[in-house]
């Protein structure tokens, strides 16, 4: 059975949001319990699975199969769920609970479904030691009828059909349309996926120490573990996640995040967890790994209580009179190496004012410089963030650098390099993610990565083929006997074109590309037309729908919109797909030869950061891009603009003239 994710997300979401608006309540009131029920959801799907596992290898005495119990369910890291926290019992309760005669653990009576959802939570807790504390039981603020509504929308049988790894994507997803809604309430506890994306797959974690010392919900430890799961290692046996959080909200987001994709950590929240005072795990000098996403430009910390806790390899940053560091940046960044292993890798987003403040922070930063662990610098353009709309840079330190690369830095703009989501969101395609991190392997001299990359590419085009070719079949069925030839031989030769693609092709894709859009193109033309024509004469196409299966109108034009649609979806994902292969291959090669390419990357040597007043701004090295020659004579364009100009003025002048002369007629 196939999946809509994407529509199922979505349906998902825009019923529980539905929900919220006539609720009156505030997405920062709402997030915790929905995303709580989503977790019981998860549970309970986890716990039929591994209970059918279980089950499958069960003795049998007196031929019945034993009963499962809770120690079954922790040996394959799945909670064990009691009747009454699982997810079909709190659905099938009775609408008048309190006749019902229910009892919680306490032994005291339940009289709503919201105690009997709190029930359920408290019962998961005494399953997990993470989880203790952190499971929302606020659902008696919901009325009855609202929450019967919420839970029967993820009683949804489409959740029974995906892995937990989808399972994670929805609660994600729910994460990011919160983190939007609450944005306006400085609700400030998701870092963006592809900035996470980015960082992880410059790292490279394998195996060790992760800390984030600014967990928020957790995105850090999500992308690592799916990393290190797609490599083939299993995350909660090579990796120890660390984190802290001074928001306990947050570190409950966190915790269930964790959980919901299966792995384990430490998280500590509160003012104990407050990074600038307190490192709160003892982990100075142990990380294998530190990712993270600190607040920026934090000021009022204080001095003291900074000093006191340490972690300081470069010494403070500024302080003021009052005794205060007036900009936390160079706090973080200070910790951050602090906490790095010998053989360590950082990295982080930070503000771009970062990469080439004065004073005090200059100083930090060429004594960060001059130990030649500073690694990559990246620049990030604006809009990618749902809370401020300022770009932003990804550090990265790695302290077990080679000898060849010790006194360089590799430097990449990627202010002008994106996927604009909407108006106000920028993001990183999958596609943008890898052609970035390929400027890395080449940076590192990791040739054989870049051609798995190419080859990565060629592989989903060449399948592009068979799969534009069945949707086609599909969409075929339903066209106009008058109009499928010319379809037919588009969609054909463009999957003949996408099969016979080579290494060299990618560098010299323009047909290709000339192909797929006039493919897109038709198809557009073909669908419109088809819609008009029966539309317009219903009568004489009876028998074409009956012979294309349908009785009625409607029906057909729906199942034209939708395969249609489907089409269009697939032919434009491989015109993406094609525009970023040859967006690295016209630069790179289909080999993997680093070049440095202007406006984009550079690699530099510490001396010459040095000659840059040890400014790591990208921009400064990288320089601007060439600009394509557009055949237009610049000299002679100016004397036009300059000639277009006069006579405007004069024709300015000249209305001037008239309006003064009508106000004297008027006598004003």
């Amino acid at each position: 059975m196939t999946i809509n994710i994407r529509k199922l997300e979505n349906d998902l979401w825009e019923s529980a949001d539905l929900l919220r608006a006539e609720s009156k309540l505030t997405s920062n009131q709402y997030c915790m319990p929905v995303l709580g029920l989503l977790f019981l959801r998860y549970a309970y799907s986890r716990f039929k699975l591994v209970e059918r596992e279980i089950l499958a290898h069960r003795p049998v005495r007196n031929g019945r199969v034993l009963p499962v119990e809770a120690s079954d369910f922790k040996e394959k890291s799945a909670l064990f769920l009691s009747e009454e926290a699982q997810y079909p019992y709190l659905v099938n309760l009775p609408e008048n609970i309190a006749e019902a005669g229910l009892i919680n653990q306490d032994g005291l009576p339940i009289n709503s479904l919201g105690e009997a959802v709190n029930n359920a939570m408290e019962l998961i807790e005494q399953q997990s030691e993470q989880l203790q504390g952190v499971l929302p039981k606020e659902y008696t603020m919901f009325s009855d009828a609202l929450l019967a509504e919420l839970l029967r929308i993820f009683n949804n049988n489409l959740l029974d059909e995906i892995g937990g790894d989808v399972f994670g994507r929805i609660y994600e997803y729910f994460l990011n349309k919160f983190a939007k809604n609450i944005a306006s309430d400085d609700g400030v506890f998701f870092t963006p996926k592809s900035l996470v994306k980015m960082i992880v797959n410059v790292l490279e974690p394998k195996s060790g120490i992760l800390l984030d010392p600014a967990c928020g919900s957790g995105g850090m430890f999500v992308q690592t573990g799916d990393f290190v799961n797609h490599s083939g290692m299993v995350a909660n046996n090579t990796m120890t996640f660390y984190g802290q959080e001074k928001v306990e909200y947050n570190a409950q987001l966190c915790l269930m995040n964790m959980a919901v994709h299966g792995l384990n950590g430490r998280i500590l929240s509160g003012d104990g967890a407050n990074t600038f005072y307190h490192d709160a795990h003892n982990l100075v000098g142990e990380c294998n790994y530190v990712m993270a996403n600190p607040p920026f430009n934090v000021d009022k910390v204080k001095a003291e209580s900074t000093e006191a806790a340490g972690r300081l390899p470069f010494g403070m940053p500024g302080v003021n009179k009052a005794k205060e560091v007036g900009n936390g940046n160079y706090l973080w960044i200070s910790y951050f190496y602090a906490y790095l292993n010998e053989q360590g890798r950082a990295g982080f987003v930070m503000a771009s004012s970062a990469t080439d403040s004065q004073g005090k922070d200059k100083e930090i930063r060429e004594q960060l410089v001059k130990t030649g662990h500073v690694d990559v610098m990246v620049s990030v353009g604006n809009n990618f963030f749902y809370t401020k709309s300022l770009p932003c840079s990804l550090w990265f330190f790695d302290k077990g650098k080679s000898e060849t690369l010790k006194e360089k830095i590799l430097f990449i703009d990627a202010r002008s390099y994106y996927t604009e989501v909407d108006r106000t969101l920028n993001e990183w395609s999958e596609w943008q993610l890898k052609n970035l991190n390929a400027i890395v392997w080449l940076y590192r001299g990791e040739m054989e990565k870049y051609r798995n990359l190419i080859a990565a590419y060629l592989g989903t085009l060449h399948d592009g083929a068979a799969m534009i070719k069945g949707i086609a079949q599909v969409y075929r069925r339903l066209l106009d006997v008058d109009r499928v030839g010319h379809w037919d031989c588009a969609i054909d030769h463009l999957c003949d074109e996408l099969k016979g693609l080579n290494a060299e092709g990618l560098e010299k894709s323009d047909e290709l590309l000339a192909s797929l859009k006039n493919a897109a193109e038709i198809h557009k033309k073909c669908t419109a037309g088809l819609l008009a024509n029966y539309a317009n004469n219903p009568a004489t196409q009876k028998d074409k729908l009956k012979d294309a299966g349908f009785n009625r109108l409607n029906a057909f034009k729906k199942a034209l919109e939708t395969n249609g649609e489907a089409v269009a979806e697939v032919i434009n994902s491989y015109i993406t797909i094609l525009q970023e292969a040859n967006w690295l291959t016209e630069k790179f090669g289909t080999e993997g030869k680093y070049a440095d390419i202007p406006g984009l990357c550079k690699i530099e040597t510490i001396k010459e950061v040095e000659k840059k007043n040890w400014s790591l701004t990208p921009g400064a090295y990288v320089g601007v891009a060439e600009a394509e020659d557009d055949g237009v004579d610049f000299t002679e364009r100016m004397h036009e603009i300059h000639a277009e100009l006069l006579t405007l003025q004069q024709e300015s002048n000249e209305l001037m003239a008239k309006i003064f002369a009508n106000f004297k007629e008027l006598g004003i």
